[in-house]
């Protein structure tokens, strides 16, 4: 059995943990809450894609994403930055529901598991 690599471990959580060729990514909010929707989902997505590269991954490896806004009213905002940020051909399977988020501010956190690279 392979062990599990932990990255920034932290007191309540680790923002990557890897196991078995999988990737598995801390849900992701944005660094600045006063951005709108475009802006927190970019900088939530610019968060990812150098997590999973950290990791040993990239975007086009995702094999799951978890979309949580704090409001359905942002959906078609958040959709625009998702589209121009994905690798056509390798959407993946992707989950979007609405739920209130730790703070107030904060208006998506997406959480994504990925395939290492081979």
């Amino acid at each position: 059995m392979t062990g599990i690599k932990r990255f920034h471990v932290a007191t309540r959580y680790s923002e990557i943990a890897v196991h078995n060729g999988t990737v598995y990514l801390a849900g992701q909010v944005a660094a600045d809450g006063s951005l709108d929707i475009s802006g927190q989902t970019a900088d939530v997505l610019a968060s990812i894609t150098r997590l999973l590269a950290e990791a040993g991954s990239d975007k086009s490896r995702i094999l799951m994403t978890q979309i949580f806004l704090a409001d359905l009213a942002d959906y078609d905002g958040m959709n625009q930055v998702w589209d121009s940020w994905i690798v056509p051909g390798h959407t993946p399977p992707r989950a979007t529901v609405q739920a209130a988020l730790a703070r107030p501010e904060w208006k998506v956190e997406i959480v994504v598991t990925a395939a290492l690279q081979v």
